[in-house]
């Protein structure tokens, strides 16, 4: 028997339902059918930040204050161009908002792109390798090879290629989150708060796992160079030295860099044999972080040292303040030696065990109170001393430690008053006192060789520049090379044309360079590095530029610039 098919009965809400508007699909989502598929990331490169990325890549290759080794420039390159891609990817997000175009649309604009980009991109690496070059010749050092493109390309793919990926990764890790909240918010806020989550847990395993394991294991790695002594290094023999005999300070507590000071002295048959006439054996001293608990403490045992050996009773007294790990540079400190025959005694405590650029983002204020400790007690016996019968009274600083100098005395003023000669090298760019006489400049004079007025304070590019100036003699002698990154460093490079890139640029400093929001931020950054790799006078390397200095400062009498020459050629580099 055949079925008979019974039909629904009419929809009488049907053509009621038909007249109500449907709600509208907010700009920039994906259709339904497409936001419930399970595609998580476009394999696809952003158009528009690939077209960023090239960009920025090429100005990755303008030159900075210092010349790059292939393998660097690539990474600084990778680094750059994976910024220009971040801020590419996102215009186009924000273009995909209000415009939409079609597959062939896209098609066309990747062509053009390819075709604009290949001949810039290749324009730039030729140019790349001749401003490297140059300004390699401009420092005095060998020019590249001319296969370090290659390494360069090499390593710029790699380096952007690993950012990209990690970048999708936390893409994708955003969008697994928004999945999970979808559940429970709309969409929108859905993906903001994935965006919060993978961001927030990001900085959390950068700052609380990388950045933190990297510190502990520099400072196991520090704390064991620290107990180390170097090559050739020896207890000293003679009582005049700390760690020698009949010393206050056990020689096993000075740390690699003390070991260093008090045993690189050059001995009075070599100090007589450039003076002319018969030497001094010098005095030197100095306190580890082992020497005793406190700042105070270490700076009590230096002036105790100095009673022990008769330090007040030399031609010159010279505190040192060392870099974060406590090293002096030795031709610093025989600069003084070899001018005043020896009759001198130079001190210097230690603060840390970390490198300078570890120290100085970590903790400035071990440096500060270091140097306040040490000066403070130093001075205050020089100062109980009868007028006439008083050392001269000298101070030094580098890098780091000019920063501790200057939070020290707070002014410029108080700098003059305290010594009898301050010979400040490589100030850092937080510097206090030195950003402030920088900004008080005499009108005209360029920012890399200041003339500031009102008070003995000088400063100096070139070393020799000191010699035989006229006027009255400094108290206070900064030398800072114009391609010394850790002194022209600072936070808006990012987005302000530096001075020292406006009109009458320092010598070491290329005329290509030029200034790009965020790409030279980024390239000063990266030389910081590297500044001490530079040749002598570049960069942040002075050595016995600072024969120079204490000439200018603090001659001995009858001292003339044929010997500073002499004693410069002496200490060589």
């Amino acid at each position: 028997m055949r079925k008979e098919v019974v039909a629904p009965p009419p929809d009488r809400f049907a053509p009621l339902r038909a007249r109500i508007p449907r709600p509208r699909r907010p700009s920039g989502l994906p259709p339904p059918d497409e936001r419930h598929r399970p595609r998580i990331m476009r394999a696809a490169l952003s158009l528009t930040g690939a077209g960023l990325a090239a960009f920025f890549y090429c100005l990755a290759f303008t030159p900075s204050l210092l010349p790059r080794v292939g393998y660097l420039q690539g990474l600084v390159a990778g680094i750059t161009a994976a910024m220009g891609y971040a801020l590419g990817t996102a215009i186009g997000a924000l273009i995909r908002l209000r415009f939409r175009f079609s597959p062939r649309a896209v098609r066309i604009w990747w062509r053009v792109l390819g075709l604009l980009l290949t001949p810039m991109i290749a324009t730039c690496l030729w140019l790349g390798v001749r401003w490297q070059r140059e300004l390699r010749l401009r420092l005095g050092m060998p020019p590249a090879q001319e296969y370090d493109i290659v390494r360069t390309v090499g390593a710029s793919l790699l380096t952007f290629g690993v950012l990209l990926l990690i970048a999708r990764t936390l893409r994708l890790a955003t969008h697994g989150c928004a999945q999970v909240f979808r559940l429970i918010v709309p969409d929108r806020a859905a993906y903001c708060a994935g965006t919060v989550v993978v961001a927030v847990l990001s900085y959390t395993a950068f700052d609380g796992l990388l950045v933190a394991h990297l510190f502990a294991v520099a400072d196991r790695s520090a704390a064991v160079i620290n107990n180390g002594t170097g090559n050739g290094i020896t207890v000293p023999v003679s009582s005049l030295r700390s760690g020698g005999p009949h010393s206050l300070v056990p020689w096993d507590t000075l740390g690699r860099q003390g070991r260093a000071f008090v045993a690189s002295v050059p001995s009075a048959e070599q100090l007589a044999a450039f003076a002319g006439h018969p030497a001094t054996e010098p005095i030197r001293i100095y306190a580890g972080l082992a020497s005793a608990d406190t700042m105070t403490a270490r700076a009590e045992l230096v002036v105790r040292e100095m009673d022990r050996t008769g330090a007040f009773r030399r031609s010159v007294v010279a505190v040192f303040t060392p870099t974060g790990t406590g090293w002096v540079d030795n031709r610093v400190t025989q600069s003084l030696e070899y001018m005043y025959a020896g009759d001198t005694a130079l001190v210097s405590m230690q603060y840390s065990y970390l490198p300078s650029w570890i120290a100085f983002w970590g903790d400035r204020s071990e440096v500060v109170d270091a140097a306040s400790a040490l000066i403070t007690a130093v001075r205050e016996r020089w100062a109980a001393l009868p007028a006439d019968h008083r050392p001269k009274l000298l101070l030094f600083g580098e890098s780091l430690g000019t920063y501790g100098m200057e939070a020290t005395f707070g002014s410029a003023g108080a700098l003059v008053a305290g010594a009898d000669g301050v010979l400040m090298e490589g100030p850092t760019f937080a510097n206090p006192v030195h950003h402030q006489l920088t900004l008080e400049r005499a009108a005209g004079s360029p920012v890399w060789d200041p003339v500031y007025p009102g008070l003995p304070v000088d400063f100096a590019d070139t070393a020799s520049e000191l010699r035989d100036r006229p006027g009255v003699r400094p108290r206070v002698v900064y030398l800072q090379n114009s391609s010394d990154p850790i002194v022209w460093w600072s936070w808006d490079l990012l987005w302000k044309r530096p001075a020292w890139l406006r009109g009458e640029r320092g010598p070491d400093v290329t005329p290509a360079m030029h200034w790009f929001p965020g790409v030279t931020f980024w390239q000063t950054t990266c030389d910081l590095l590297f500044a001490n790799k530079a040749p002598t006078g570049h960069g942040h390397v002075y050595k016995s530029a600072t024969v120079d200095g204490w000439a200018a400062v603090a001659p001995p009498p009858g001292w003339t610039t044929a010997d500073t020459v002499r004693l410069r050629a002496q200490l060589g580099g």
